[in-house]
Formats: structure tokens, sequence, C-alpha cells
């Protein structure tokens, strides 16, 4: 097998995936309200903890564990690259969600919530559920199904 040149090793070190596409990391650093990732190109990417969490919960996580992020554009304004975790996780929610409507099956969520018309329900990523779909007979007390599946 033929040497490789310095001039493609630093090629393959610095190339950047696809933008749009999902790639795996690795939590390197958790400050204040970021959780810095690495996906192996010459920068970090900084993502909002509030990504991390789910419905409210505090987030799990420790450094060194493997994520997956969607990776948006090359460099911002700091140098860093711009990955976006609720992203990745919202592609990977339609893909199975779809898969499901394609197979006529039923999507299970959890209610969070009351809002106009119906409610809000986690189905994987935040979905709402009209209030006329709810039951074949109007439901009075909305309230009650907080947090029910």
């Amino acid at each position: 097998m033929a040497e490789a040149t310095f001039a493609e090793l630093f090629e393959q070190v610095t190339a950047l995936p696809e933008e749009g596409s999902i790639v795996h990391g690795r939590i390197v650093r958790i400050q204040g309200d970021y959780v810095m990732v690495d996906i192996g190109s010459k920068s970090e990417g900084m993502i909002p903890m509030s990504e991390f969490s789910r419905g409210g919960d505090a987030p799990e996580m420790n450094i060194g564990d493997e994520v997956e992020v969607l990776f948006e554009k090359g460099e911002d304004e700091n140098g860093s690259v711009v990955l976006s975790k609720e992203k990745a996780d919202r592609l990977r929610v339609w893909d199975k969600i779809s898969q499901i409507a394609e197979d006529d099956g039923t999507i299970e969520g959890r209610i969070l919530g009351r809002v106009k018309g119906g409610l809000a329900v986690d189905i994987g990523v935040k979905a709402f559920l009209p209030g006329s779909q709810i039951d074949l007979r109007p439901v009075r007390d909305l309230d009650a199904l907080i947090g029910q599946k």
C-alpha cells in the first residue's frame, strides 16, 4: 500500500461531513449551559444543554458519551462547527414515524399539555392532537389527560 502524502492525510482530518447529515460525535466538555461535541473535524461544536433534555427532564450525559448530531454547517463566527442534537433526534423520529405510517401502525405518545384546539403530545417530537380526534365523544376535561399515554 502506498504511503499517503501529508496533504492527503491533512485533507482526511480536516474534511467536513455533508451539511444536513447525521454524524456521530463524542461529548468532550460540559460548560455552563453548553455541551461541546467532537465530530472528528478540526473544531468542536457547542450545543445548548436544552437540546439534550426530553420533556423538561434534566439531561443525563457524561464526558465521553457518544451522541448523534446533525451537521448543519462548517463554522460559525466563533470558528465552531454548527451542530444540533435536537434536529438529529427529530430526523430519526420522523423516519420512524414514516415507517409506522407506511405499515399502518399505531403511534403511542405521552400527553404533555393542553393547547388551543387540542393537546400537545410527545411522540418523539412534539405533536398536535386536535381536540376532535381525542375520542369519539367530546372530552370535557382535557387537563385530566395530561401525563397519560
